[in-house]
C-alpha cells in the first residue's frame, strides 16, 4: 500500500527550460497552429485518407491517385496531407506519401481516436468562450450544445455526434478500471453500496452480477436515472437496486444511510474543491460501522507515465467551459484534504488500475 500522495511523473518529453532560440520558437508556434493541425489530421483520417495511404504501403501514395478514392479534390488533399506531413503524421518522398507510426496511432489507436472525437464533438466550438467562462467560473461555453447550467443536466439530450463521443469518451477511462476495483471493494464484502453519480448504471450493474446478495443505491438526476434504471431492468437486475434522485449541488440533500460502502467514480472531477468537501461530509454521515468510502478517478499527479498526465490535465478545460465552470482534473492532494476535513482518513491507495485510475479507500474517524 502506497498512501503517498505527491507521485508527479514527467508530463514533458522534453525540458521547455532547455529550448532556446529557434528550437523554442518553433514549439511555441505549434502551438499558435494547434487548431489547425488538429483539424487536419482529423479530417485526414475522417475522409479516409490515412487508410489509402497506408494500403498504398511502402511505395506510398500520389494525391491524384487518392483524389480517385475519397470524396476530396487534388487540392483539398494537398492542404490537408501538407499539414499532416508538418506535424509528423505523414512522411512525402517524391510526391508520394506514406504513414508514419504517429499516423498509424491516428488511424488505429483507440485511445486516440476516442480523444480526438471528444475534443472535436464535444468541447471545440465551446472552448472559445473558455476565457469568459474562466473568468465568470460558468461553463459559458455549453450553450454550443444545448440549454443547461451544466452538462450534466443535458447528458441524454446531447446532440448527436456529441452525445455518443462524451459516451465512448467517458465509459473508456471509467470501465477499464472497473473489474481491477471490484476485486478490491468486495473483498471487504459489503451488503449495501451506495453509487454516487451512479450515471448509466454500468458499475451498479456490475456489483450486482458480481455479487448475488449486494443491494445497490444509485444517485444522481432523475433524467440519469431513467437510462439506468432501463440497463438495470434489461439485465433482471433491478430488484436489487434503488433508485435515489438527487441533485448533488444541493448540499441539504442528505445521502441514504447504513452503507457499508460508498462509491464514486470518475465523480468529484466534476465539482469544485468546496463542493467536494461538502460531498465528503455528506458521504461520511451515510456509512455504516467500519463501511469505507472508496472513490475511483484520475488523478494527473499519480500517473506513471507522461501521456497519461498529459492527457488528463488537458481535459480540465472542458470542464471549465463545457461542464461545471468550476471542476477540474484534480491532484489527489487538494482531495484527500477534502475527505480529512470532512471526517475521513485515508485508509489506502491502489494506482494503476484500468488505463490511469487510482482507487482510493476512506474510513471514518473514530
Amino acid at each position: 500500500m502506497d498512501t503517498t500522495v505527491d507521485r508527479s511523473p514527467e508530463i514533458f518529453e522534453f525540458e521547455p527550460a532547455r529550448l532556446r532560440g529557434l528550437p523554442a520558437r518553433f514549439e511555441a508556434q505549434r502551438i499558435a497552429f494547434g487548431p489547425v493541425v488538429f483539424q487536419c489530421v482529423r479530417t485526414a483520417w475522417k475522409s479516409g485518407l490515412l487508410k489509402h495511404i497506408e494500403e498504398a504501403g511502402a511505395p506510398g501514395a500520389e494525391v491524384g491517385t487518392l483524389a480517385k478514392s475519397v470524396a476530396l479534390s487534388a487540392y483539398a488533399i494537398s492542404v490537408v496531407l501538407e499539414t499532416a506531413l508538418s506535424a509528423g503524421v505523414v512522411k512525402r518522398v517524391d510526391g508520394r506519401y506514406t504513414l508514419t507510426r504517429v499516423g498509424d496511432n491516428v488511424l488505429h489507436d483507440e485511445l486516440t481516436q476516442i480523444n480526438i472525437d471528444y475534443i472535436h464533438d464535444v468541447c471545440y466550438k465551446g472552448l472559445f468562450m473558455l476565457d469568459e467562462s474562466l473568468r465568470e467560473e460558468k461553463p459559458l461555453g455549453l450553450k454550443a450544445l444545448g440549454d443547461w447550467a451544466t452538462i450534466y443536466e443535458g447528458l441524454s439530450e446531447l446532440p448527436e455526434p456529441a452525445r455518443t463521443s462524451w459516451f465512448n469518451f467517458d465509459h473508456y477511462y471509467s470501465d477499464s478500471a472497473f473489474a481491477d476495483a471490484l476485486e478490491y471493494v468486495f473483498a471487504r464484502h459489503p451488503r449495501h453500496l451506495v453509487d454516487i453519480g451512479a450515471n448509466t448504471g454500468k458499475w451498479a450493474s456490475q456489483c450486482l452480477l458480481h455479487d448475488p446478495e449486494v443491494r445497490v443505491t444509485l444517485l444522481d438526476l432523475p433524467i440519469q436515472l431513467e437510462r439506468a434504471r432501463a440497463a438495470l431492468e434489461d439485465r433482471g437486475l433491478i430488484e436489487r437496486a434503488t433508485l435515489y434522485p438527487i441533485d448533488i449541488l444541493d448540499t441539504n440533500a442528505a445521502f441514504p444511510g447504513n452503507a457499508d460502502a460508498v462509491w464514486m467514480s470518475q465523480f468529484l472531477t466534476c465539482f469544485s474543491l468546496d463542493t467536494v468537501g461538502e460531498i465528503f461530509r455528506r458521504a461520511t454521515d451515510s456509512l455504516a460501522d467500519g463501511g469505507s468510502v472508496w472513490v475511483l478517478d484520475t488523478f494527473w499527479d499519480r500517473q506513471k507515465y507522461g501521456i497519461a498526465s498529459y492527457c488528463l490535465i488537458n481535459t480540465s478545460p472542458y470542464f471549465t467551459s463545457m461542464a461545471s465552470g468550476n471542476s477540474k482534473m484534480h491532484e489527489s492532494a487538494p482531495v484527500v484534504a477534502c475527505a480529512e476535513r470532512n471526517g475521513l482518513r485515508l485508509a489506502d491507495i491502489r494506482d494503476g488500475l484500468g488505463i490511469c485510475h487510482s482507487l482510493l479507500r476512506f474510513e471514518k474517524v473514530s
